[in-house]
């Protein structure tokens, strides 16, 4: 990389490389104009890839009269399913009831309005569950008699960001990785941004007729120290904690639950035998990079399982847990759940240099919401183009009517020497894109060396190469899952190789 010419004009840069910056970086480039994303860490590093990993319509958003943030995100659902059902995949889900929460008729009623306020096309409707003899009710408690079963969707969300920042690049914009903006300063009608590369200390200057804050956790810090600007908004954190505990029922389903103070638990069938666990909500005021789970956190999701599960979870049977902090918008409600999930837009004027301030969103709205970021830098740019993303897949999602299962056939016929498992990994994590990583390979000595697991080093390549991985924890916790299955002598093994061949090619 050298050193950026000062007299480059671009008419977009986009600060933070979590889903919301990328999702715009992505839809601004598919519009013609030219783009930069800068990211300080890793894409996704942040709370992007510490979600409950769900694109869904957010149920429990109705006990607030969040009907307009439903709606949307219902639509988005099989917005997004359609255009990348590769990582974005439905899910069931159950939720008994227990007398001593929500009333009955509470829950019904709440789960005919998820069926009909978004227009639902692909997913299966509600219905209700006999727990006494429906198979879904066999892992719960025998008081618990009654259950719902309804539908959202996984996703994979680090993917999901790398996937739109890849896309952007494909469509012109420049993605740079652990790259802090130090500076964003209005000149003459443009903003001059100095970025700093935070491995090799490199400084680069653009000028560009546009920024974008969508730093997440740090928009304030983004508003106040580096551009030197005011908000009337604010952003309020929220942690949400996860637990991952090996999967301890039979079945593809997922489980709702509700607990003791009213909150909802999810618990979710992850990676093929294990168990994700979340989420809390509690209000936050440290650093956004040294957020962790509290032992009270995980004691209250163990709790909260234990409270409708036939087999008790033990504090030794958590393999990992993570924490996210959540930039929710602050709308002055005292109730860390209750605060809004919507997203909110200040847009800074000052000069005819416009500053584009994201605050809130969620992982389902994220398309969305990028449409409606650049519909409100529309002034700016008269000659971009229109809007363009609802109908267009993300990189790897070029399957035939969006149908997942008839292209994992495709690729059996493709590679029959592959194992299911290992086809399953690329097709899940790279669909149509599989033959990009497997390339002439006819037996699995062509992919090069094993480090354990699904993880071969004709994967490892080709992350390096085109989807920014620059550390081992990049391929193992985001690029990929593998680290959750692999042994920690073969953690330590792939780790010293990677470092070894960034070394290499240093």
């Amino acid at each position: 990389m050298t050193e950026r010419d000062d007299n480059t004009i671009i008419d977009l840069m986009v600060i933070g490389g979590g889903i919301n910056g990328a999702g715009i970086a992505r839809d601004a480039a598919g519009r013609g104009l030219s783009v930069v994303l800068c990211e300080k860490d890793d894409l996704a590093q942040g709370t992007s890839s510490r979600s409950g990993k769900l694109v869904h319509g957010g149920l429990r958003y109705l006990e607030y009269y969040e009907f307009r943030l439903v709606r949307e995100a219902l639509i988005e659902r099989e917005v997004l399913l359609n255009s990348a059902s590769h990582i974005i995949w439905p899910m069931r889900f159950v939720l008994p009831h227990s007398p001593n929460d929500r009333p009955a008729w509470l829950v019904r009623l709440g789960l005919f309005l998820y069926d009909h306020l978004g227009g639902r096309k692909k997913l299966p409707g509600t219905r209700s569950l006999d727990l006494r003899r429906a198979p879904e009710g066999a892992p719960l408690q025998d008081q618990y008699t009654k259950g719902f079963e309804y539908s959202d969707c996984w996703v994979d969300d680090a993917r999901l960001v790398v996937l739109n920042a890849l896309d952007a690049v494909e469509k012109g914009a420049t993605v740079l990785t652990r790259t802090a903006c130090i500076s964003a300063r209005r000149e003459n009608g443009l903003w001059t941004v100095q970025l700093r590369n935070t491995r090799t200390g490199l400084m680069q200057t653009y000028k560009a007729r546009a920024v974008v804050n969508a730093a997440g956790p740090w928009v304030n810090d983004i508003i106040g120290r580096v551009a030197g600007t005011n908000s009337r908004r604010n952003v309020r954190l929220v942690k949400g904690s996860h637990i991952i505990v090996p999967k301890f029922w039979n079945g593809n389903q997922a489980y709702l639950v509700q607990n003791h103070d009213k909150r909802v638990i999810f618990i979710n069938p992850y990676e093929g035998d294990k168990t994700l666990i979340g989420t809390t909500d509690i209000p936050y005021d440290g650093a956004p990079e040294h957020v962790a789970a509290d032992e009270s956190e995980i004691e209250y999701l163990l709790a909260a399982v234990n409270r409708y599960f036939k087999e008790k979870l033990r504090r030794s049977d958590v393999i990992e847990s993570f924490s996210g902090v959540r930039p929710l918008f602050d709308d002055g409600k005292g109730n860390p759940s209750a605060v809004t999930r919507d997203y909110v837009f200040d847009l800074d004027e000052t000069g005819g240099a416009p500053l584009l301030n994201v605050f809130g969103g969620k992982i389902t709205t994220f398309r969305k919401l990028s449409e409606h970021a650049l519909q409100k830098l529309a002034g700016f740019f008269p000659t971009m183009g229109p809007d363009w993303t609802a109908h267009a897949t993300l990189p790897g999602g070029e399957i035939a009517n969006a149908d997942y299962v008839a292209f994992t056939e495709q690729l059996r016929s493709l590679y029959p020497w592959m194992p299911r498992a290992l086809l399953n990994h690329y097709g899940h994590l790279y669909g149509a894109r599989t033959q990009r990583i497997v390339k002439d390979a006819t037996a699995l000595s062509g992919l090069g060396r094993h480090f354990g697991a699904q993880l071969y080093e004709a994967e490892v390549r080709y992350l390096i190469a085109t989807e920014w991985a620059e550390t081992a924890d990049d391929v193992l916790k985001r690029r990929t899952k593998e680290g959750l299955h692999m042994t920690e002598l073969q953690k330590a093994e792939f780790t010293a190789w990677f470092e070894a061949e960034l070394a290499k090619a240093a």
